[in-house]
Protein backbone atom coordinates (compact mmCIF):
# COMPACT_ATOMS: atom_id res chain seq x y z
CA UNK A 1 0.00 0.00 0.00
CA UNK A 2 2.76 2.22 0.94
CA UNK A 3 4.60 1.54 -2.02
CA UNK A 4 1.46 2.33 -4.67
CA UNK A 5 1.00 5.30 -3.25
CA UNK A 6 4.65 6.74 -3.12
CA UNK A 7 4.31 5.22 -7.46
CA UNK A 8 1.45 7.29 -7.56
CA UNK A 9 3.32 10.62 -6.15
CA UNK A 10 5.84 10.49 -8.66
CA UNK A 11 3.67 9.68 -11.55
CA UNK A 12 1.85 13.15 -10.30
CA UNK A 13 4.90 14.87 -10.07
CA UNK A 14 6.24 13.56 -13.42
CA UNK A 15 2.67 15.11 -14.94
CA UNK A 16 2.92 18.26 -13.74
CA UNK A 17 6.85 18.84 -14.45
CA UNK A 18 5.91 17.89 -18.00
CA UNK A 19 2.98 20.16 -18.21
CA UNK A 20 4.99 22.78 -17.05
CA UNK A 21 7.75 22.27 -19.60
CA UNK A 22 5.47 21.92 -22.13
CA UNK A 23 3.93 25.85 -21.32
CA UNK A 24 7.23 27.13 -20.79
CA UNK A 25 8.54 25.67 -24.47
CA UNK A 26 5.00 26.97 -26.10
CA UNK A 27 6.24 30.18 -24.85
CA UNK A 28 9.41 30.23 -26.15
CA UNK A 29 8.41 29.03 -29.29
CA UNK A 30 5.18 32.24 -29.36
CA UNK A 31 8.20 34.80 -28.06
CA UNK A 32 10.28 33.50 -31.43
CA UNK A 33 7.59 33.78 -33.60
CA UNK A 34 6.47 36.80 -32.56
CA UNK A 35 9.78 38.26 -33.27
CA UNK A 36 10.18 36.73 -36.13
CA UNK A 37 7.41 38.30 -37.49
CA UNK A 38 8.29 41.40 -36.84
CA UNK A 39 11.54 41.22 -38.26
CA UNK A 40 10.18 39.97 -41.53
CA UNK A 41 8.36 42.87 -41.61
CA UNK A 42 11.06 45.54 -41.23
CA UNK A 43 12.55 43.65 -44.40
CA UNK A 44 9.47 44.01 -46.08
CA UNK A 45 9.65 47.76 -45.09
CA UNK A 46 13.39 48.27 -46.18
CA UNK A 47 12.88 46.61 -49.39
CA UNK A 48 9.53 48.28 -49.95
CA UNK A 49 12.24 51.84 -49.63
CA UNK A 50 14.43 50.11 -52.29
CA UNK A 51 12.14 49.24 -54.67
CA UNK A 52 10.71 53.01 -54.17
CA UNK A 53 14.47 54.61 -54.86
CA UNK A 54 15.12 52.41 -57.59
CA UNK A 55 11.63 53.50 -59.42
CA UNK A 56 12.48 57.08 -58.33
CA UNK A 57 16.64 56.67 -59.83
CA UNK A 58 14.61 55.42 -63.06
CA UNK A 59 11.87 57.80 -63.46
CA UNK A 60 14.55 60.71 -63.12
CA UNK A 61 16.31 59.09 -66.06
CA UNK A 62 13.67 58.65 -67.90
CA UNK A 63 12.58 62.84 -67.08
CA UNK A 64 16.08 63.69 -68.00
CA UNK A 65 16.53 61.26 -71.28
CA UNK A 66 13.61 61.06 -73.67
CA UNK A 67 13.00 57.74 -75.52
CA UNK A 68 16.19 57.75 -77.64
CA UNK A 69 19.94 56.65 -76.13
CA UNK A 70 22.76 58.72 -75.14
CA UNK A 71 24.85 59.75 -77.83
CA UNK A 72 27.77 57.02 -78.61
CA UNK A 73 30.25 59.53 -77.22
CA UNK A 74 28.33 59.73 -73.57
CA UNK A 75 26.73 56.66 -73.29
CA UNK A 76 25.52 55.07 -69.78
CA UNK A 77 27.72 53.55 -67.37
CA UNK A 78 26.93 49.83 -66.80
CA UNK A 79 27.44 48.42 -63.44
CA UNK A 80 26.35 45.36 -61.51
CA UNK A 81 23.01 44.47 -61.14
CA UNK A 82 21.70 44.99 -57.22
CA UNK A 83 24.84 47.51 -56.33
CA UNK A 84 24.77 51.54 -56.92
CA UNK A 85 27.64 54.38 -55.26
CA UNK A 86 31.09 54.42 -56.55
CA UNK A 87 32.49 50.93 -54.67
CA UNK A 88 29.10 48.97 -54.45
CA UNK A 89 26.07 48.99 -52.03
CA UNK A 90 23.56 51.31 -50.96
CA UNK A 91 23.87 55.01 -52.93
CA UNK A 92 22.34 57.00 -50.12
CA UNK A 93 25.72 56.35 -47.88
CA UNK A 94 27.96 56.04 -51.43
CA UNK A 95 27.21 58.76 -53.93
CA UNK A 96 28.00 58.36 -57.30
CA UNK A 97 31.49 59.64 -58.28
CA UNK A 98 33.05 60.74 -62.20
CA UNK A 99 35.69 62.86 -62.95
CA UNK A 100 35.56 64.23 -66.88
CA UNK A 101 39.25 65.97 -68.21
CA UNK A 102 39.03 68.27 -70.76
CA UNK A 103 41.89 69.73 -72.46
CA UNK A 104 42.84 70.74 -76.02
CA UNK A 105 46.00 71.83 -78.36
CA UNK A 106 45.36 74.87 -80.23
CA UNK A 107 46.72 77.22 -83.29
CA UNK A 108 45.63 80.40 -84.83
CA UNK A 109 46.67 82.37 -87.44
CA UNK A 110 45.99 85.43 -84.82
CA UNK A 111 48.29 86.15 -82.22
CA UNK A 112 46.90 86.03 -78.60
CA UNK A 113 46.55 89.49 -78.16
CA UNK A 114 44.63 89.95 -80.68
CA UNK A 115 42.17 86.66 -80.00
CA UNK A 116 41.62 88.44 -76.84
CA UNK A 117 40.51 92.11 -78.52
CA UNK A 118 38.51 90.21 -81.34
CA UNK A 119 35.01 91.34 -80.36
CA UNK A 120 31.95 91.05 -82.62
CA UNK A 121 30.96 94.42 -82.48
CA UNK A 122 27.69 95.51 -82.29
CA UNK A 123 27.17 92.25 -80.07
CA UNK A 124 29.34 91.76 -77.54
CA UNK A 125 33.00 93.34 -76.02
CA UNK A 126 34.31 89.96 -75.04
CA UNK A 127 36.91 88.57 -77.03
CA UNK A 128 38.18 85.11 -77.37
CA UNK A 129 39.47 83.75 -73.97
CA UNK A 130 42.00 80.81 -75.14
CA UNK A 131 45.41 81.10 -76.16
CA UNK A 132 48.13 79.36 -78.75
CA UNK A 133 49.13 76.01 -77.64
CA UNK A 134 47.95 73.53 -75.20
CA UNK A 135 45.08 74.46 -72.94
CA UNK A 136 43.07 73.11 -70.03
CA UNK A 137 39.54 73.19 -70.29
CA UNK A 138 39.06 71.91 -66.73
CA UNK A 139 38.72 68.60 -64.89
CA UNK A 140 35.36 68.29 -64.15
CA UNK A 141 33.78 66.45 -60.82
CA UNK A 142 30.73 65.28 -60.75
CA UNK A 143 28.69 63.84 -57.94
CA UNK A 144 25.09 62.57 -57.53
CA UNK A 145 23.02 60.45 -55.47
CA UNK A 146 19.30 59.85 -53.96
CA UNK A 147 19.34 61.60 -50.20
CA UNK A 148 16.06 59.83 -49.36
CA UNK A 149 13.12 59.12 -51.00
CA UNK A 150 12.33 62.40 -51.78
CA UNK A 151 15.36 64.31 -52.83
CA UNK A 152 18.28 63.51 -55.68
CA UNK A 153 21.56 65.86 -55.03
CA UNK A 154 23.76 66.56 -57.66
CA UNK A 155 27.05 68.73 -57.91
CA UNK A 156 29.30 69.04 -60.60
CA UNK A 157 32.60 71.42 -59.57
CA UNK A 158 34.68 72.03 -62.24
CA UNK A 159 38.90 72.47 -61.70
CA UNK A 160 40.69 74.65 -64.31
CA UNK A 161 44.08 76.62 -64.23
CA UNK A 162 42.35 79.40 -62.24
CA UNK A 163 41.07 77.66 -59.26
CA UNK A 164 37.82 75.29 -58.54
CA UNK A 165 34.34 76.72 -58.73
CA UNK A 166 31.07 75.17 -58.51
CA UNK A 167 29.41 74.88 -61.89
CA UNK A 168 26.15 73.30 -60.24
CA UNK A 169 24.91 72.34 -57.30
CA UNK A 170 21.48 71.49 -56.52
CA UNK A 171 18.55 69.12 -55.60
CA UNK A 172 15.39 67.99 -57.58
CA UNK A 173 12.74 66.55 -56.05
CA UNK A 174 11.21 62.42 -56.37
CA UNK A 175 7.83 62.67 -55.04
CA UNK A 176 5.68 64.66 -55.74
CA UNK A 177 2.84 63.93 -57.69
CA UNK A 178 3.07 62.30 -61.50
CA UNK A 179 4.35 64.57 -63.97
CA UNK A 180 5.90 67.49 -61.57
CA UNK A 181 9.12 68.52 -60.63
CA UNK A 182 10.90 71.11 -58.48
CA UNK A 183 15.04 71.76 -58.39
CA UNK A 184 16.52 73.91 -56.91
CA UNK A 185 19.82 75.60 -56.48
CA UNK A 186 22.50 76.32 -58.94
CA UNK A 187 22.02 74.85 -62.03
CA UNK A 188 22.06 75.37 -65.87
CA UNK A 189 18.99 76.56 -67.16
CA UNK A 190 16.32 74.89 -69.28
CA UNK A 191 16.74 77.80 -72.32
CA UNK A 192 17.77 76.71 -75.05
CA UNK A 193 19.49 73.35 -76.37
CA UNK A 194 23.22 73.89 -76.13
CA UNK A 195 22.84 75.57 -72.82
CA UNK A 196 21.20 73.26 -71.04
CA UNK A 197 24.67 70.66 -71.46
CA UNK A 198 28.12 70.57 -70.45
CA UNK A 199 31.05 70.83 -73.06
CA UNK A 200 32.03 68.17 -73.24
CA UNK A 201 28.88 66.46 -74.51
CA UNK A 202 28.45 69.14 -77.78
CA UNK A 203 29.70 67.94 -81.03
CA UNK A 204 32.20 70.28 -81.42
CA UNK A 205 34.76 71.62 -79.21
CA UNK A 206 33.21 75.27 -78.91
CA UNK A 207 29.80 76.71 -78.92
CA UNK A 208 28.22 78.75 -81.64
CA UNK A 209 28.28 82.52 -82.39
CA UNK A 210 24.81 83.09 -81.38
CA UNK A 211 25.81 81.62 -78.08
CA UNK A 212 28.92 84.17 -77.63
CA UNK A 213 27.18 87.24 -78.91
CA UNK A 214 23.61 86.56 -76.70
CA UNK A 215 24.68 84.63 -73.79
CA UNK A 216 29.07 84.94 -73.92
CA UNK A 217 31.68 83.05 -74.53
CA UNK A 218 32.68 79.68 -73.15
CA UNK A 219 31.29 76.50 -72.03
CA UNK A 220 29.13 78.33 -68.68
CA UNK A 221 25.92 79.73 -70.59
CA UNK A 222 23.27 80.50 -68.34
CA UNK A 223 24.14 79.23 -65.50
CA UNK A 224 22.66 80.74 -62.38
CA UNK A 225 21.35 80.06 -59.06
CA UNK A 226 17.53 79.91 -58.70
CA UNK A 227 14.49 77.40 -59.02
CA UNK A 228 13.26 75.44 -61.74
CA UNK A 229 9.70 73.80 -61.84
CA UNK A 230 8.50 71.71 -64.78
CA UNK A 231 5.69 69.69 -66.01
CA UNK A 232 5.29 66.06 -67.84
CA UNK A 233 1.56 66.07 -68.92
CA UNK A 234 0.23 63.46 -70.09
CA UNK A 235 0.21 63.23 -73.58
CA UNK A 236 0.28 60.90 -76.78
CA UNK A 237 4.26 62.41 -77.19
CA UNK A 238 6.87 63.36 -75.21
CA UNK A 239 6.38 67.05 -73.89
CA UNK A 240 7.97 69.06 -70.60
CA UNK A 241 7.00 72.22 -69.71
CA UNK A 242 9.64 74.53 -67.58
CA UNK A 243 9.62 77.89 -65.55
CA UNK A 244 12.18 79.33 -64.24
CA UNK A 245 13.35 82.06 -61.37
CA UNK A 246 16.94 82.96 -61.91
CA UNK A 247 19.57 85.46 -60.14
CA UNK A 248 20.44 86.73 -63.18
CA UNK A 249 24.40 86.79 -62.36
CA UNK A 250 25.23 86.25 -66.00
CA UNK A 251 27.01 89.29 -67.36
CA UNK A 252 26.61 89.47 -71.01
CA UNK A 253 22.46 88.84 -70.71
CA UNK A 254 21.73 90.44 -67.14
CA UNK A 255 24.54 90.85 -64.86
CA UNK A 256 24.67 90.44 -61.09
CA UNK A 257 24.06 93.87 -59.97
CA UNK A 258 21.44 95.00 -62.26
CA UNK A 259 18.93 94.44 -59.52
CA UNK A 260 18.90 93.57 -55.85
CA UNK A 261 17.60 90.29 -55.87
CA UNK A 262 16.33 87.37 -58.71
CA UNK A 263 15.67 89.83 -62.00
CA UNK A 264 15.71 86.62 -64.82
CA UNK A 265 12.70 84.75 -65.19
CA UNK A 266 12.82 81.77 -68.30
CA UNK A 267 9.79 80.20 -69.72
CA UNK A 268 10.57 76.72 -72.15
CA UNK A 269 8.62 73.63 -73.69
CA UNK A 270 10.01 70.87 -75.47
CA UNK A 271 8.76 67.92 -77.34
CA UNK A 272 10.11 64.47 -78.65
CA UNK A 273 8.43 62.26 -80.60
CA UNK A 274 9.70 58.99 -82.60
CA UNK A 275 9.41 59.09 -86.39
CA UNK A 276 9.57 55.34 -86.98
CA UNK A 277 11.99 52.49 -85.39
CA UNK A 278 15.01 54.55 -85.28
CA UNK A 279 14.52 58.16 -86.11
CA UNK A 280 13.75 61.02 -83.37
CA UNK A 281 13.04 64.51 -83.19
CA UNK A 282 12.78 66.98 -80.65
CA UNK A 283 11.84 70.92 -80.49
CA UNK A 284 10.88 73.33 -78.90
CA UNK A 285 10.75 77.28 -77.93
CA UNK A 286 12.24 78.85 -74.90
CA UNK A 287 12.55 82.62 -73.44
CA UNK A 288 14.53 84.79 -71.12
CA UNK A 289 13.91 88.40 -69.86
CA UNK A 290 14.94 90.20 -66.98
CA UNK A 291 16.80 93.70 -66.21
CA UNK A 292 20.27 94.43 -67.39
CA UNK A 293 23.16 95.92 -66.13
CA UNK A 294 26.33 95.06 -68.40
CA UNK A 295 29.70 96.40 -69.43
CA UNK A 296 29.79 94.09 -72.70
CA UNK A 297 27.85 96.07 -75.05
CA UNK A 298 30.43 98.73 -75.65
CA UNK A 299 33.94 99.93 -74.61
CA UNK A 300 33.87 102.28 -71.98
CA UNK A 301 30.47 101.95 -71.10
CA UNK A 302 27.83 100.98 -68.93
CA UNK A 303 24.52 99.47 -70.33
CA UNK A 304 21.24 99.48 -67.84
CA UNK A 305 17.64 98.31 -68.99
CA UNK A 306 16.07 95.53 -69.92
CA UNK A 307 17.12 92.40 -72.21
CA UNK A 308 14.88 89.50 -73.88
CA UNK A 309 16.26 86.28 -75.77
CA UNK A 310 14.06 84.10 -77.63
CA UNK A 311 15.14 80.91 -78.60
CA UNK A 312 13.49 77.57 -81.06
CA UNK A 313 15.49 74.63 -81.23
CA UNK A 314 15.32 71.81 -83.49
CA UNK A 315 17.01 68.04 -83.11
CA UNK A 316 16.99 64.92 -84.90
CA UNK A 317 18.44 61.75 -84.95
CA UNK A 318 18.69 58.24 -86.99
CA UNK A 319 20.18 55.81 -85.05
CA UNK A 320 19.36 52.61 -86.73
CA UNK A 321 22.90 50.54 -84.73
CA UNK A 322 25.32 51.47 -81.82
CA UNK A 323 28.03 52.30 -84.88
CA UNK A 324 25.82 54.20 -87.35
CA UNK A 325 23.91 57.53 -87.14
CA UNK A 326 23.17 60.78 -88.18
CA UNK A 327 21.87 63.73 -86.04
CA UNK A 328 21.19 67.10 -87.05
CA UNK A 329 20.84 70.24 -84.84
CA UNK A 330 20.17 73.83 -84.89
CA UNK A 331 18.75 77.35 -83.24
CA UNK A 332 17.39 80.26 -83.73
CA UNK A 333 17.76 82.92 -81.37
CA UNK A 334 16.68 86.66 -81.20
CA UNK A 335 17.60 89.23 -78.95
CA UNK A 336 15.84 92.44 -77.97
CA UNK A 337 17.24 94.96 -75.91
CA UNK A 338 16.50 98.36 -74.72
CA UNK A 339 17.87 100.92 -72.18
CA UNK A 340 20.55 103.60 -71.02
CA UNK A 341 23.93 103.20 -72.63
CA UNK A 342 25.84 105.71 -70.27
CA UNK A 343 29.70 106.34 -71.53
CA UNK A 344 31.82 106.02 -68.41
CA UNK A 345 34.88 108.90 -69.61
CA UNK A 346 32.48 111.49 -70.55
CA UNK A 347 29.27 111.01 -68.30
CA UNK A 348 26.86 110.64 -71.26
CA UNK A 349 23.51 108.79 -71.46
CA UNK A 350 21.85 107.73 -74.51
CA UNK A 351 19.15 105.95 -75.27
CA UNK A 352 20.25 102.08 -76.84
CA UNK A 353 17.73 100.33 -78.71
CA UNK A 354 19.40 96.28 -80.12
CA UNK A 355 17.47 93.96 -81.96
CA UNK A 356 19.20 91.03 -83.35
CA UNK A 357 19.19 87.48 -84.37
CA UNK A 358 21.51 84.76 -85.38
CA UNK A 359 21.18 80.81 -85.96
CA UNK A 360 23.78 78.00 -86.24
CA UNK A 361 23.19 74.37 -87.72
CA UNK A 362 24.93 71.19 -87.55
CA UNK A 363 25.16 67.56 -88.42
CA UNK A 364 27.09 65.07 -87.31
CA UNK A 365 27.59 61.34 -89.51
CA UNK A 366 28.63 58.27 -87.13
CA UNK A 367 30.30 55.61 -89.01
CA UNK A 368 31.83 52.57 -87.32
CA UNK A 369 33.67 54.45 -83.74
CA UNK A 370 33.83 57.74 -86.54
CA UNK A 371 31.78 61.02 -86.05
CA UNK A 372 32.17 63.32 -89.13
CA UNK A 373 30.49 67.40 -88.38
CA UNK A 374 29.81 70.32 -90.46
CA UNK A 375 28.66 73.44 -88.49
CA UNK A 376 27.80 76.84 -90.19
CA UNK A 377 26.92 79.46 -87.93
CA UNK A 378 25.65 83.52 -88.93
CA UNK A 379 24.51 86.57 -87.14
CA UNK A 380 21.97 89.70 -88.46
CA UNK A 381 19.90 86.76 -90.02
CA UNK A 382 16.75 88.45 -90.45
CA UNK A 383 17.16 91.26 -87.76
CA UNK A 384 20.09 93.90 -87.06
CA UNK A 385 18.43 96.73 -85.49
CA UNK A 386 21.17 98.49 -83.79
CA UNK A 387 19.89 102.36 -82.47
CA UNK A 388 21.83 104.69 -80.54
CA UNK A 389 20.09 107.95 -79.25
CA UNK A 390 17.44 107.26 -81.99
CA UNK A 391 20.01 106.91 -84.89
CA UNK A 392 20.29 103.99 -86.32
CA UNK A 393 23.96 102.39 -85.86
CA UNK A 394 26.17 100.47 -89.19
CA UNK A 395 27.72 98.25 -86.81
CA UNK A 396 29.44 96.80 -90.49
CA UNK A 397 29.52 93.46 -92.33
CA UNK A 398 27.33 90.19 -91.01
CA UNK A 399 29.96 87.99 -88.96
CA UNK A 400 29.61 84.41 -90.13
CA UNK A 401 31.49 80.97 -89.75
CA UNK A 402 32.03 77.57 -90.68
CA UNK A 403 33.23 74.72 -88.78
CA UNK A 404 34.61 70.90 -89.46
CA UNK A 405 35.31 68.20 -87.40
CA UNK A 406 36.54 64.93 -87.22
CA UNK A 407 36.67 62.45 -83.63
CA UNK A 408 37.55 59.20 -82.76
CA UNK A 409 36.07 56.93 -79.66
CA UNK A 410 38.27 54.67 -78.47
CA UNK A 411 36.15 53.70 -76.02
CA UNK A 412 32.72 54.72 -73.82
CA UNK A 413 35.16 56.93 -71.56
CA UNK A 414 37.58 58.40 -74.58
CA UNK A 415 37.70 60.46 -77.32
CA UNK A 416 39.98 62.23 -79.49
CA UNK A 417 38.31 65.51 -81.68
CA UNK A 418 39.82 67.24 -84.87
CA UNK A 419 38.24 70.49 -85.48
CA UNK A 420 39.01 73.70 -87.51
CA UNK A 421 36.88 76.85 -87.82
CA UNK A 422 37.04 79.43 -90.80
CA UNK A 423 35.72 82.35 -88.35
CA UNK A 424 34.45 85.43 -90.11
CA UNK A 425 32.58 87.40 -87.53
CA UNK A 426 34.90 90.33 -87.87
CA UNK A 427 33.73 93.56 -89.21
CA UNK A 428 37.04 94.04 -91.11
CA UNK A 429 36.98 91.00 -92.62
CA UNK A 430 39.98 89.13 -90.84
CA UNK A 431 39.61 85.73 -91.06
CA UNK A 432 40.35 83.99 -88.04
CA UNK A 433 41.77 80.37 -89.07
CA UNK A 434 41.04 77.89 -85.48
CA UNK A 435 42.65 74.13 -85.50
CA UNK A 436 41.88 72.31 -82.58
CA UNK A 437 43.12 68.95 -81.37
CA UNK A 438 41.01 68.02 -78.51
CA UNK A 439 40.76 65.10 -75.92
CA UNK A 440 37.88 63.74 -73.64
CA UNK A 441 38.68 61.31 -70.94
CA UNK A 442 36.10 60.57 -68.06
CA UNK A 443 35.96 57.96 -65.06
CA UNK A 444 33.43 56.90 -62.49
CA UNK A 445 30.20 56.34 -62.62
CA UNK A 446 28.63 59.15 -64.51
CA UNK A 447 24.87 59.86 -64.87
CA UNK A 448 22.88 59.41 -68.12
CA UNK A 449 23.06 62.89 -70.33
CA UNK A 450 19.98 64.56 -71.65
CA UNK A 451 18.83 63.52 -75.24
Amino acid sequence: MRRGIMLLSLLIFLAASNQAIGADLESRIQAMEETLKRQQKTIEEQQNIIEELKDQIRTQIAAEKPKTAVAATEPETQKPAGTTGLFGGSALSNPNISLVFNTYAYSSNLTNDELKNRAIRGYTTDGIDRKNGFNLDSAELAIYAPVDPYFNLYATIPVTEDGTTVEEAYFVTTSLPTGHQIKAGKFKSGFGRLNSQHSHVWDFVDNPLPYRAFIGFGDEGIDEKGVQYTYLPSLPIYTILGVEVLQGDNKTLFGADATGGPHAYTAFAKASLDVGDNSTILFGPSVITGKTKTSTVQANSDFTGDSTLYGFEFTYKWKPSKFQGFKIQGEYLYRSQYGDLTDTSLGTVQRLERYQDGFYIQSVYLWNRWEFGARYDMLSIFKDDYTLGGAKQDIGRRPWRATAMIDYTFSEFSLLRLQYNHDESDIYGKVNHEVFLQALFSIGAHPAHQF
